[in-house]
């Protein structure tokens, strides 16, 4: 599984920006992919994912109501649209492959956690400044 991530960029707090996150084969087919960050000294969160088998959608609170995950099977593409961008959102954000990947999955990571993510790509890195 090879996944790239890209889009990052400066912008100003309360803008936009997507993200993308680029696979090959049938890794949609077979994986949920998830995004995450990672601030400097801080860890790594999970903010979003979208399940492979249903098309269910797990958002953290944190970016939940602000942050969109989507896909487009023919461009082998898992999107990240970011909106009301804040300082705090600024990261290097990666996205991964769940090799679990489990159905209904709107509160699984919650439960769960992200320990069965894998394949992780180049990051991409969103600063929030103005």
């Amino acid at each position: 599984v090879q996944l790239q991530a890209s889009g990052g960029g400066l912008v100003q707090p309360g803008g936009s920006l997507r993200l993308s996150c680029a696979t090959t084969g049938r890794t949609l087919d077979y994986y949920n992919i998830g995004w995450f960050r990672q601030a400097p000294g801080s860890e790594r969160e999970g903010i979003a994912a979208i399940s492979a088998m249903d098309y269910s959608i797990y958002y953290a609170d944190s970016v939940r109501g602000r942050f969109t995950i989507s896909r487009d099977d023919a461009k082998k593409t898992v999107y990240l649209q970011m909106d009301s961008l804040k300082p705090e959102d600024t990261a290097v954000y990666y996205c991964a492959a769940d090799a679990y990947s489990p159905r209904e999955i709107q509160n699984y990571y919650t439960d769960y956690g992200f320990a069965n993510f894998r394949s992780w790509g180049q990051g991409t890195l969103v600063t929030v400044s103005s």
